[in-house]
């Protein structure tokens, strides 16, 4: 399974490395390779939010998740986006911005900025479009009363807090009119705008993805496999998801690109502290990261991962939770982008660690049960 899951990563990864050096020798091989590594290390916790969405998707469109959600990632975010995004902030046809990035000036003016120049400046509106969306899927997580609880007093908190009606929305409202008052007034306008953009996005596509998986409830559920699994009573006798498809499953996907797109804001923009090329940004973050971080959701799906590191999606809602607050932070402090993977990492690695506690707590439970049983 690893080498069925895998494969195709590691060939993309050995042609891009191959493509890096003949198009700028070893200096290019290498910045490829560390924008590769960055990308791999810092996306576990992508992966993870990952495959707790693809798991409800059928064979069909986990494969269309591996090969049209490829193509989305590599040249969507890491080609077409910074150039879309020099356009709006530059007013710079894509064709001319992809010159301006093959062929920097020789000296940087206010009135001829470089490329990577440009995308800097536009971090305040991608930092709050993205961590509004980051924001609004862990706090509708955090108020949910009907999931499965990690820890004892935070989650139960939170989740007493989501029997107010829209508290996600309520909150995530108050936090981009706090982040509006606290940057640039220069960019407050702007910073607005895409948080109210990130908001809709999701909301849109959460109520979508609602509707359709209604209407092929019966399709999709089965009312005699409960949850067996889960601690808490109302999750036990809950039905158990099958994998859907047709339009719920369409709704997924894009869902799933908008996470992934929302996680590669900051790598994106972080990569320009390593290089403004797009080429190789497209190597690096692109086919070989992004390929990659695909891989291990599959094999986390397939592996059945989550069912056994029962605490694993609460970790990555808490990494997506505190990716959110750091792109939001960066809208008035510089975060490195080490940081945000590496918070992310402890709170996966925290939920792994959960998990095999609780799982040798109930193997040494129901040891003691049988051993009850069977005594005299």
């Amino acid at each position: 399974m690893v080498a069925r899951t895998f494969g195709l990563s590691i060939a993309v990864t050995v042609a891009a490395l191959v493509v890096a050096y003949l198009y700028g020798g070893p200096a290019a091989l290498f910045v490829c390779a560390i924008l590769a590594i960055l990308e791999i290390s810092l996306s576990f916790d992508n992966a993870v939010m990952n495959a707790t969405v693809l798991q409800r998707m059928n064979a069909f469109w986990q494969k269309m998740f591996l090969t049209v959600g490829v193509l989305i990632a590599v040249f969507g975010m890491r080609v077409l986006f910074p150039l879309v995004i020099v356009w709006a902030v530059a007013g710079l046809a894509p064709a001319a911005a992809l010159d301006l990035a093959l062929n920097p000036p020789a000296v940087e003016t206010a009135d001829q900025p470089s490329y990577q120049t440009i995308m800097v400046q536009a971090h305040p509106q991608i930092a709050a479009l993205g961590g509004m969306f980051l924001l609004l899927i862990f706090l509708n997580y955090a108020f949910d009363e009907d999931r499965r609880v990690w820890g004892r007093f935070v989650e139960h908190w939170l989740a007493r807090l989501g029997r107010v009606r829209h508290a996600a929305i309520i909150v995530a409202l108050a936090v981009l009119l706090i982040c509006a008052q606290i940057v640039d007034p220069a960019h407050r306008s702007s910073v607005l705008t895409s948080g109210v953009i990130g908001i809709l996005l999701y909301l849109s596509i959460q109520g979508l993805t609602a509707m359709f998986d209604d209407d092929e409830l019966p399709d999709t559920l089965d009312p005699a496999v409960p949850d067996p699994s889960s601690t808490r009573p109302a999750e036990r006798d809950r039905p158990a998801h099958l994998p859907v498809g047709g339009k719920a499953a369409f709704m997924l996907f894009l869902y799933l690109e908008m996470l992934d797109a929302s996680f590669s804001f900051d790598g994106v923009i972080g990569a320009f502290a390593i290089t403004s090329d797009p080429i190789l940004i497209a190597l690096g973050l692109g086919f070989i990261g992004a390929m990659f971080v695909r891989s291990i959701t599959v094999f986390l799906v397939r592996a059945g991962t989550l069912t056994e590191y029962r605490y694993l999606e609460n970790g990555a809602h808490w990494a997506i939770g505190a990716l959110a607050a750091v792109l939001l932070v960066s809208l008035k402090v510089e975060v490195n982008e080490v940081i945000s993977g590496l918070v992310g990492v402890v709170f996966i690695v925290a939920a792994m660690i959960s998990s095999i506690r609780a799982n040798r707590a109930d193997a040494r439970a129901a040891t003691q049960t049988a051993a009850g049983v069977s005594g005299p």
